[in-house]
């Protein structure tokens, strides 16, 4: 259960804006980052602190937080329960604790995911998006990929030089006298994106950023047990951002093929059987498809169609590595369409016996009894 946003901020349910206001900057300033780096727990109440304080800070969100709770915003408005971006809290909150840091994001602070000085003045490029189709034999044992990219990146013959705008910080800042005293905050700069360097000389073939477009050959480590419509991320795989910074990630994109035998339900695959009314009555060994090959398996004398025989540990790793799944051979019994002459006689002198007739026992589990074991 989610925190009480009052409780949050150490306020009552009468509290003025101005009262929440103050909680807020006082539980800001005691949680900053600068102040506690490399502490988690400070972290948490640090963005828990910012998230109650977008909805009382907000008449119209107050009013719907105190009639209906937290259940007003069902995780689309808000921060969605304290999933707060570090840079969202300061682009839209720097102003109230700006002063007692000197600007919204710190000069000196490394630390919860870099999004702080670590990163200050630099850039990021852009992220490429690719697919990789895989066998499900290759999602059984995992796979190196070797994918050839299209990826911007600065030839050596391209050169930048320091932002006269910035100076290099990548923000400018800006002081306002408030209540509260003079606060100061940081944006990114206009004049270089925020990367705190502009185009100096172009490279031949290069686009206006100066950056040229290259092939290059990235391998993508895939692991065993991924799921169609899965998203691996190759980190600095991207394209290179302009001037001093870092380069985008590539996304790949799994997509599984589809498998001729095989169908997967999670970790367990499924694969059916059919043999003829002959070996359901004599019994017979039947070699069948697996994701690691082919094997032979025994069907009894006597089987019923609709029997599943398991295979375990003959089914994909589970991503997590709890395990292997199973196969599940689903018997089927072939009802022939045609007959000859010489057939046709001998089941209808089987008309009647005994032997031919359904004489299902309590062991005997139904088509939806088995339906409900599989899934279960």
């Amino acid at each position: 259960m989610k925190d009480d946003y009052y409780d949050i901020l150490g306020i009552s349910k009468s509290a003025s804006q101005a009262e929440i206001k103050k909680a807020y900057r006082k539980m800001a300033v005691k949680f900053h980052p600068d102040k506690n780096p490399g502490d988690e727990e400070a972290e948490t109440k640090f963005k828990k602190a910012a998230e109650a304080y977008e909805v009382l800070g907000n008449e119209e969100k107050r009013r719907k937080y105190d009639q209906f709770g937290h259940s007003a915003f069902d995780g689309s408005q808000g921060f969605g329960g304290g999933g707060m971006d570090m840079d969202d809290i300061f682009s839209q909150f720097g102003d109230i604790f700006g002063s007692a840091f000197g600007g919204g994001r710190s000069s000196g602070f490394s630390g919860f995911g870099g999004g702080f000085g670590g990163q200050s003045g630099r850039s990021k490029g852009g992220n490429l998006r690719i697919r990789v189709s895989l066998t499900l034999e290759e999602v059984a044992n995992g796979v190196d990929k070797k994918i050839k990219v299209s990826r911007k990146k600065k030839p050596d013959d391209t050169t930048f030089k320091t932002c006269t705008t910035c100076k290099g910080s990548g923000q400018v800042t800006r002081v306002t006298n408030t209540i509260l005293g003079r606060m100061q905050t940081a944006s990114p700069c206009t004049a270089c994106g925020g990367s705190g360097q502009i185009l100096d000389k172009k490279g031949s073939g290069t686009d206006a950023h100066g950056l040229k477009m290259t092939e290059e050959m990235v391998s993508i480590k895939i692991p065993a047990g991924v799921e169609d419509g899965m998203q691996l991320k190759v980190s600095g795989k991207g394209n290179e951002p302009v001037g001093n910074g870092i380069p985008g990630d590539l996304i790949v994109l799994i997509e599984v093929k589809e498998h001729e035998h095989l169908k997967r339900d999670g970790e367990n695959l499924h694969y059916d059987l059919y043999i003829s009314f002959a070996e359901a009555a004599l019994g017979a060994s039947k070699e069948i498809q697996t994701v690691s090959g082919k094997v032979r398996i025994k069907v009894e004398p006597g089987v019923q169609s609709g029997k599943i025989l398991r295979l375990r540990n003959k089914g994909l790793p589970n991503l997590n590595g709890y395990g292997i799944g199973d196969l599940l051979v689903h018997t089927n019994v072939w009802t022939p369409q045609t007959l000859n002459k010489e057939q046709k006689e001998f089941f209808e002198k089987m008309v009647g016996d005994t032997n031919f007739e359904p004489d299902p026992k309590k062991s005997d589990k139904s088509f939806f009894e088995k339906v409900k074991d599989m899934f279960s």
